[in-house]
Formats: structure tokens, sequence, C-alpha cells
């Protein structure tokens, strides 16, 4: 069996000509990875879209309703970023699908890759930050609800602190939250992770992995989950336009290598989110993204899953 990718093509919902978000990155990707042979149509699975029951596990219902039938109030909405339509309600409803099922292969397989996710910023009675509801939160409440785990590793190496995520689970030692980000960045008023580690402006691609190799072996074996949920984040890289870090291709592929053997190594599924990256050329931001799928499909075969 080849590593199970998750995609959907509802993952693309229109939005405004010229919005800064890149939402047509989520189905570029999509059609690089068939492309560039790195994943054939067999690997991809769709997800089916969630109960609200199951958002309710870490969403307020007023909050999950007033977004889902459009009556958030405009300061709610602003702070969200995205102008609101019937599609992006569904597309963020089935992107936190996504991942849950991302989550679920991963534990049946030892690793499998959404195409979308990572959606940080959302707290439990608000979005902010293109964020919606918290997918990696959802994933985590769901497989614990289901019985499939009790303990679970965030690790977020997107380069904005996860706020959403360690407000969510800031009273709750099932799920550990590790946030390695850029200490000048958004959001300018950061939340308390279980383990923060902030970056200096301008840190390129050794000292970066040096940094995490201080952290995540220790981390998994004093947590030692039975899931790491991992937020892949390619806004680190140099050329990102909401960045300030200086990852290169090479430093972003590396990373990846990085973190996914050493979870695998010491028998910890993974699932993977393709967290945040910004670029007006797009083409090379989707390539930054598919560096997560490159490196997990070689992942994959080298420990024969």
């Amino acid at each position: 069996m080849d590593l199970p990718i998750i995609y959907h093509e509802d993952y693309v919902a229109p939005l405004p000509p010229g919005h800064r978000f890149p939402m047509a990155k989520f189905g570029l990707l999509y059609e690089m990875l068939r492309l560039d042979g790195v994943a054939e149509r067999s690997q991809f699975h769709a997800p089916e879209l969630l109960g609200s029951e199951w958002i309710e596990l870490v969403h307020d219902r007023d909050y999950i309703q007033a977004y889902c039938n459009g009556t958030l109030d405009d300061k709610a909405q602003r702070r969200i970023g995205l102008p609101w339509s019937p599609a992006l309600v569904n597309r963020t409803c089935i992107a936190s699908s996504g991942t849950v099922l991302t989550a679920k292969l991963a534990l049946e397989c030892g690793l499998a890759c959404n195409t979308a996710g990572g959606t940080h910023h959302a707290f439990p009675n608000y979005g902010s930050g293109f964020c919606i509801f918290n997918d990696l939160a959802i994933a985590s409440r769901v497989l614990q609800k289901m019985g499939l785990v009790r303990q679970v590793l965030i690790v977020d190496l997107d380069v904005h602190q996860g706020d959403g995520t360690a407000t969510i689970f800031q009273n709750d030692s099932s799920v550990f939250t590790f946030s390695m980000h850029c200490e000048v960045n958004f959001p300018g008023t950061k939340q308390k992770s279980d383990l923060d580690v902030a970056l200096p402006v301008g840190m390129e691609d050794d000292e970066y992995l040096q940094t995490l190799a201080k952290y995540l072996p220790d981390l998994l074996s004093d947590v030692k989950p039975d899931l790491v949920l991992y937020d892949a984040g390619a806004d680190t890289h140099q050329a990102d336009k909401l960045g300030k870090l200086s990852l290169t291709d090479t430093g972003l592929f590396r990373r990846e290598m990085q973190v996914l053997s050493t979870c695998l190594a010491g028998g910890y599924p993974v699932a993977c989110v393709i967290g945040g990256g910004y670029s007006d050329d797009m083409k090379g931001l989707v390539y930054r993204h598919s560096l997560l799928h490159r490196s997990a499909s070689q992942v994959y075969r080298q420990y024969r899953l």
C-alpha cells in the first residue's frame, strides 16, 4: 500500500479576485502531486462531511450556528479575514473532516497526509487569521471520543503560533501542544502552549533544524503520544509573504524528513496537515507545500508501512 493522501475537490471555494488568501493552492497541490508522479489516483481518499456534533466537541454551538448560517457580526467576520459564503462554509467543514480522516488513516497505516488543514488560529467561540474551525483540535477530540487515542501530541511548525489550539487545550493534559514559530509575527498576543519555542526573525535552515532536534525527540519520549498531529506550515520559507523566517526549499524538505523520521523511528503514527503558505508565485508556493508529501512518500517506503 502507498502513502494515504486526503483531498476533496471542495477544498477550494471561490474568493473575490485579488484576495490575499491563496485558495487555489489546494487544487493545484493535488494536480502537482499527480503530474509529478508523487502520488497515484488510488492513493487519494475523500472525506465525508462531519456532523455538527463533532465540531461541537471543540467549538461553541452558538458560534458554529452563526457561522454556518452567515449571521456572524461584521467584526467577527473581519477577524476571520475571509468573506462568508455557503461554499466557504462547506469548505471549512470538509477540510476539518479531511483532517479527521487523515488522523484515522495515520493510525491504520502509520502515516497519512492531508492536502489542506492547519487552521490553528480558530478559538472555541471565534475565528481568526483565515481560520474558522480548528481542524487539529477537532481531529484530536473526535479520535479521543471514538476511543481510538488517549494521548495526542500536536507539533505545530507553522511560522505563526498556534494560539487557538493552545487555548483550546490549555487545561487538558491529554493533548500536548508544541508550537515553534517566529517570535515577531502574527498573532500579536501569544497564548501559552504546553511548549512554545519562539524563533528570531531571519533564522536559516541549519539553526532551525538544530533547534527542532533539541526538542522533538525528548517530547516524544516524555509525552508518548498515541498520535502525532503535524502542522507542516510552509510559511517558514524565505519567500513567504507573511513568514519572516529564512528556510530554503532544501531546508523545508529536511525539516519534513526530520519530523517524520524521528516520529516513525519511535513508533509514533503521524497525521500531517499543510498549514500556512502565502505567495504571489503560486507555483513556487504549491511546490513548497508538496515537499511534505514528497518527503512523506519517501519515509513511508523507507519504513515499509
